[in-house]
């Protein structure tokens, strides 16, 4: 018989059984967490003691197999590479005198970043710099993010000095190179300029820029923290300074022709004036004067009319120096002579509307006279006899109407109407140097063909380089043209201020009009073109005086005695023989009769020897 349970005693049973089941959970729960923590502990255990072995291992990577990290990493912090800055070549003239060389100069230079943080010691900076304490502040303030920006370029080692010597964090130097020019204004527009980082601006600065621009090297340096160098590391390239220029100029020359020429611009109260000397044999260019001229040592560089190279940049309407190419060109059609005479008189002729005139009437001229007495009417006739297309072909044969190539930055090509457009006047007036506009440097180059047996030579700057020739007129030809010159020179020419005691001299002397707004006015070229010695030309030359206003304008009265002062030292100072002995011994002054018996041979022998 089954026990009744009490009510009572069947709740306490209840109880108890759920006591018991929760804490067979608990104990359950609790063992299963402490399995999880040891599961998590083992897993942050192995992790901690990855990272360390990787710790390890790089530790031991970088101390025994890539050693050279924390040497990079110092390098990076105090290891810099560095630019050797390099002298540009040196430019000398025929005989080695230096026309253009670069000095070693100092540049002062700022970390902006550095110096902001010291502004107490700005205003010491800016009065040892000579700059106002204002623009010296402004300059740091909107360059604050960069490292490097100049203060004063180009300054002497003590002034640098001075400033260095102040101390002011974050100011250092950096050694640079300054053009200097020993000739000054002599020389200006021929060389040209550099500019502040000693790159070529104009002349032949610019013109052999490449060749005279050095490759600047690097190398390695330790700085302390505050910029200096304590230490060069390695030479990672050597600087290679430029190459040295040798030009055709002979500074002897070319003082004597900025005297000469300065010397008649004063006297004529003209505007401006040029020279050329060219080497008649090689083309190269022994001088070349452009007055007015300018300081290329001063930083202002001068005007504009200053720094312009006359002899290749300006054209002009050449006048009657034009006519030896006319009388040239008549000459080759085989229709004339020499000694052709042409009628000349009443001293003007009617024209295509307008009147052909002369200074005077000449009556009946050979060629010969035709240039003695610088004839315009004849030289119209005898253009009005040839062919447009062969007057043309042989002005254009003599370099006109086209560059030089003497690779002179900026040479104009002069301006030659093309025949076809050649109308009756134009061709008259071409004739006797008006219509076409030629440089200084074509017409030296012209007259240059007529010295060298007809052949033309392109004009250089540097010595001994050999040019290309070609024949463009007859050798005999071109002798019987300079035979003519001479009588320029002579007792009824209109050049007789450009004779020179013992040489003969062939030349044309040319007096243009200048154009203004209304067409041509009372303002005058003078030119003259020559060539000595005429029996062996040496030397051709080309005068330009620009707006003559003290009275005198001739071409004969204000060109031709500049051509004879410069010709008379180049002539001294190249050695070139007289070629009219007799009068050169003549002229000079007699030797005692004591001298005379004591010389070691006779006068005689030596005209002969001089004569050769």
């Amino acid at each position: 018989m089954s026990r009744i349970i009490p009510p009572r005693e069947a709740k306490q049973d209840s109880s108890a059984g759920l006591r018991a089941w929760l804490g067979r959970a608990h104990q359950q729960w609790l063992s299963g967490r402490s399995a999880g923590l040891r599961l998590r502990f083992a897993f942050l255990g192995g992790t901690l003691g990855l990272i360390v072995l990787l710790l390890v291992v790089q530790a031991a990577n970088l101390q025994l197999f890539n050693d050279g990290f924390y040497q990079r990493q110092g390098d990076a912090r105090f290891l810099r590479e560095i630019e050797i800055p390099t002298s540009r070549g040196m430019i000398t003239d025929r005989n080695g005198e230096p026309l253009a060389v670069s000095s070693p100069v100092v540049s002062i230079w700022a970390n902006p970043q550095e110096v902001l943080q010291h502004p107490a010691r700005l205003p010491e900076l800016a009065e040892a710099l000579d700059i106002a304490l204002e623009p010296l502040t402004q300059r740091l303030a909107q360059r604050a993010q960069r490292e490097f920006v100049y203060l004063r370029r180009h300054l002497g080692p003590d002034q640098a000095e001075a400033i260095l010597a102040l101390g002011v964090p974050g100011i250092y130097s950096q050694r640079e190179f300054r053009r200097f020019y020993p000739t000054g204004e002599v020389m200006a527009q021929v060389l040209g300029i550099t500019d502040i980082d000693d790159i070529g601006q104009e002349g032949l600065e610019l013109a052999y820029n490449d060749w005279l621009t050095g490759k600047p090297g690097a190398k390695r340096v330790i700085r302390d923290r505050r910029g200096a160098i304590v230490e060069n590391v390695d030479l990672i390239r050597a600087a290679e300074p430029g190459h040295d220029l040798t030009l055709s100029i002979d500074r002897r020359i070319q003082y004597l022709a900025y005297r000469e020429l300065g010397a008649a611009l004063r006297t004529h109260d003209a505007v401006a004036g040029s020279v050329v000397v060219l080497d008649v044999r090689n083309g190269e260019v022994l001088a070349m004067v452009s007055h007015p001229s300018f300081n290329p040592n001063a930083r202002d560089g001068g005007s504009s009319a200053g720094r312009r190279n006359r002899v290749v940049t300006d054209v002009i309407e050449p006048g009657s120096v034009i006519k030896a190419l006319t009388v040239a060109a008549a000459l080759e059609t085989g229709k004339v002579t020499p000694d052709t005479v042409i009628q000349t008189s009443p001293g003007y002729m009617p024209l295509a509307g307008h009147v052909i005139r002369d200074i005077r009437n000449f009556g009946e001229v050979s060629l010969t006279r035709l240039l003695t007495k610088s004839s315009n009417v004849a030289a119209t006739k005898l253009a009005m006899d040839m062919p447009n297309e062969h007057f043309h072909d042989v002005l254009r044969r003599f370099g006109l109407g086209s560059s030089t190539g003497s690779g002179f930055p900026g040479e104009s090509a002069g301006v030659l109407p093309a025949a076809h457009r050649w109308g009756t006047l134009e061709k008259a007036t071409i004739s006797y140097g008006y219509g076409l506009s030629v440089t200084p440097l074509q017409l030296a180059q012209a007259y240059a063909v007529l010295g060298n047996g007809g052949r033309l030579v392109a004009p250089t700057f540097v010595r001994d380089v050999h040019q290309e020739s070609r024949q463009v007129i007859d050798p005999g030809l071109a002798a019987t043209i300079v035979a003519m010159l001479e009588t320029v020179t002579g007792p009824e020419g209109t050049a007789q201020a450009a004779r020179i005691a013992g040489y003969r001299v062939a030349g044309k002397t040319g007096t243009s009009r200048k154009v203004g707004v209304g067409g041509y006015e009372k303002r005058y070229l003078s030119v003259f073109a020559g060539l000595v010695p005429a029996t062996r030309p040496r030397f051709a030359v080309v005068v330009v005086v620009d707006d003559p206003k003290s009275g005198d304008y001739y071409g004969g009265l204000v060109a031709a005695p500049v051509f004879r002062g410069v010709m008379e030292g180049a002539l001294r100072l190249h050695h070139v023989a007289p070629d009219r002995v007799e009068q050169w011994f003549a002229d000079a002054e007699p030797l005692p009769a004591a001298s005379l018996a004591d010389a070691a041979e006779p006068v005689e022998p030596l005209v002969a020897r001089w004569r050769q």
